[in-house]
């Protein structure tokens, strides 16, 4: 497809909360299209979208899923994304390249704020989008209070263009506010046009008089012929709408029913008329088309089973071939996806959506060409705070998992790895038990490595509240010469955060100079493990006396002699348990706030205050120290407090006395590391 055949191209993301029926909603608009002939379910995993095992499961999408369907002269090109808030980044990855989403929500008041982050990203970058309020079957929130709640954590003006059309047993159909036309609904078939029934003119009226009062916030025509009295056209109400939608000025407001195409059609039509082609799109990134050479950004990495790799890329500009050369890596392959099949292309223009085939060394959200004046949308980063311990399940796949650790992290920038220093474990972090899980899945299954997995151990330290002067003599005696090393050293405790000092006071010689380092070895290693079996801190040691042999000395029989004084001394200077701590920055929806603070007190969090969330309406952010033997339940109870919203930003901060019931607790024999 050529840069002048643009205009047929919109690339539509339908997004929204977990449950709400985006990939329903994706089934429908593939089969009112032809794309499909017969509609999967997500119930029965064979459904077009939940392509991956991982998915088919769980019953919910945890990566995005691509397919295209034309509908009249427009090929549109649909991203299912994940809506768990434990794959959100799979969402932020790809929503830079798209012309428009479709916010999809249930009709339920409760859950209007579990659209908060994604409304956020979206205002933030300025991506036109609209709502189609699903599942209006089963609403049971007044119309207007459900507006009211998705309001609230909208920036943008709601204007709604259809009203719900209930006869008394259930939604039967809608009337479309532009041109006040009422239609009934017919499962699998498009809507027939119905008079207006007469219980409905008034709320009708109200509604239409709100919807254009919006619009005439943006156009002072408009205004003028409302001041007036003078009745809109529908093609001025129409174009209204494509202006203010494609400028990100409103939030136009669908319904329907998804599973039984109910309203699907209409939102097709409104996608057709209102969304921004993909060249506009371009234009409103500052894209410069008649620069030389393709512009193309990576929206998400995939791997096959086979080793293969795919980068499902927006062309914002020129003309991609297969064989061609970007930025030194050559295109090894490009395909249009449907799900999970491939359909092998020569060339794709921009404004188009596709997949390049073995771009080494190119990461999700890298910008291939030059951008020029271009200000392309980035993805958000997203922290890391759920982990886990693993460990490979054969000792000889250790190297394997050295190599597809990197292509993982390739594939889901918001997993980490780590060699943790203090506990040696090997972690992998992520955004929550689901999204590990689902991590593990792929490693078993995508890249034949299976790993186990277990809570990893806390990086408990241990400290010293006595001082103590203890004598160390190593002696030993060979056939040759012996070993002999005699120290006295004087131990007590520093302040939090002092770390370990070494110090020396020797007079006279009774230790010779070159034999002090051997010393401070010996007390260094030893505190790496100390008596309580975690490593020590915050201790000052000093050399005071010692005697040596003119013969049998050495600088290792003074290392000895320095291991057994300290092993000797420091279980005389009253060791105690010292646990980490965090910084934690918590932000939840304000209605959860004081759930959320009882939640941190049971958590033995210490709380050091709360205020409004900056920029986020509704919002509250809550600084605390949180211990981090307690991290992976407040993550858990945290997203069930706050029906998966909640989230948080750490950081290591200090170490502080542990309690006496948790320092019995992990220092039981069954526990102890000692």
């Amino acid at each position: 497809m050529g840069n002048n055949e643009s205009m047929h191209v919109r690339n539509i993301a339908l997004i929204g909360s977990y449950l709400s029926g985006k990939t329903t909603l994706l089934e429908s608009l593939l089969y009112v299209t032809g794309a499909i002939s017969r509609k999967g379910r997500v119930q029965d995993g064979n459904s077009v979208s939940d392509a991956t095992p991982e998915s088919r499961e769980r019953q919910m999408s945890v990566e995005v899923s691509v397919a295209d369907a034309t509908y009249r002269d427009v090929r549109f090109t649909f991203l299912d994304c994940p809506g768990s808030s434990e794959f959100l980044s799979e969402t932020y990855n790809v929503l830079p390249g798209i012309d428009a989403a479709v916010v999809v929500c249930e009709p339920e008041v409760a859950k209007a704020a579990s659209l908060a982050p994604l409304l956020k990203f979206l205002d933030h970058w300025q991506i036109p989008h609209l709502l189609f309020v699903n599942k209006m079957d089963r609403a049971r929130d007044n119309l207007n209070d459900l507006l009211a709640a998705l309001q609230a954590v909208s920036n943008r003006p709601l204007a709604l263009q259809q009203y719900p059309v209930d006869t008394g047993e259930g939604l039967s159909g809608f009337v479309d506010l532009i041109d006040e036309q009422a239609y009934r609904y017919h499962p699998g078939a498009p809507a027939d046009p119905i008079e207006l029934p007469a219980a409905l003119h008034a709320e009708e009226h109200a509604a239409r008089a709100h919807l254009l009062e919006v619009l005439a916030d943006f156009d002072d025509h408009l205004l003028e012929e409302l001041v007036e009295e003078v009745e809109p056209s529908v093609e001025e109400i129409t174009q209204n709408l494509q202006r203010d939608l494609q400028a990100d000025l409103i939030v136009p407001v669908l319904i329907g029913v998804a599973e039984r195409d109910f309203g699907v059609r209409p939102l097709l039509e409104a996608l057709h008329r209102e969304a921004a082609p993909a060249a506009a799109t371009a234009a409103r990134y500052r894209v410069a088309v008649g620069a030389d050479g393709p512009l193309v950004q990576v929206l998400k990495t995939t791997f096959t089973p086979g080793g293969g790799k795919l980068s499902l890329a927006r062309i914002w500009r020129g003309t991609v071939s297969d064989g061609m050369t970007l930025d030194g890596g050559r295109v090894g392959g490009l395909y249009r996806l449907f799900g999970a099949q491939q359909q092998p292309v020569q060339t794709a223009g921009a404004g188009e959506i596709v997949a390049l085939g073995r771009l080494e060394g190119v990461r999700t959200g890298a910008v291939l060409g030059t951008a020029g004046e271009a200000e392309l949308p980035q993805a958000w980063n997203v922290h890391l705070f759920f982990d886990c311990a693993a460990t490979t399940e054969k000792r000889s796949d250790e190297v394997k998992l050295t190599q597809v650790t990197g292509r993982l992290l390739e594939e889901d920038p918001s997993l980490g790895w780590e060699q943790n220093r203090n506990t040696r474990e090997l972690l992998l972090w992520g955004q929550g038990e689901v999204h590990l899980a689902v991590t593990l899945d792929r490693l078993r299954r995508k890249f034949n490595l299976p790993l186990v997995r277990r809570t990893p151990q806390v990086p408990y330290k241990e400290t010293i509240t006595a001082t103590t002067l203890v004598h160390g003599r190593y002696k030993h005696q060979t056939g040759g010469h012996g070993q002999f090393g005699d120290v006295w050293l004087a131990i007590r405790p520093l302040s939090r955060g002092e770390g370990i000092q070494f110090r020396e006071t020797i007079v006279g010689g009774s230790v010779p100079r070159q034999y002090i380092p051997g010393v401070e070895a010996g007390v260094r290693e030893y505190l790496e493990r100390g008596p309580l079996g975690y490593e020590v801190v915050d201790v000052e040691v000093t050399l005071t006396n010692g005697t040596y042999h003119s013969v049998d000395s050495s600088e290792q029989a003074f290392r000895q002699a320095a291991r057994l004084a300290m092993q000797e001394g420091m279980p005389k200077c009253r060791p105690i348990l010292l646990e980490p701590i965090l910084q934690i920055e918590v932000f939840v929806p304000n209605d959860t706030t004081s759930r959320v603070l009882r939640l941190l007190n049971g958590q033995r969090a210490q709380i050091l205050g709360y205020d409004a969330r900056p920029d986020w309406q509704s919002w509250d952010q809550i600084s605390a120290y949180l211990p981090q033997s307690q991290m992976q339940q407040f993550v858990v109870e945290l997203r069930s407090l706050t029906c998966g919203l909640g989230t948080f930003e750490w950081r290591y901060d200090h170490l502080q006395e542990a309690p006496d019931k948790l320092s019995e607790r992990v220092l039981t024999p069954s526990n102890s590391k000692a």
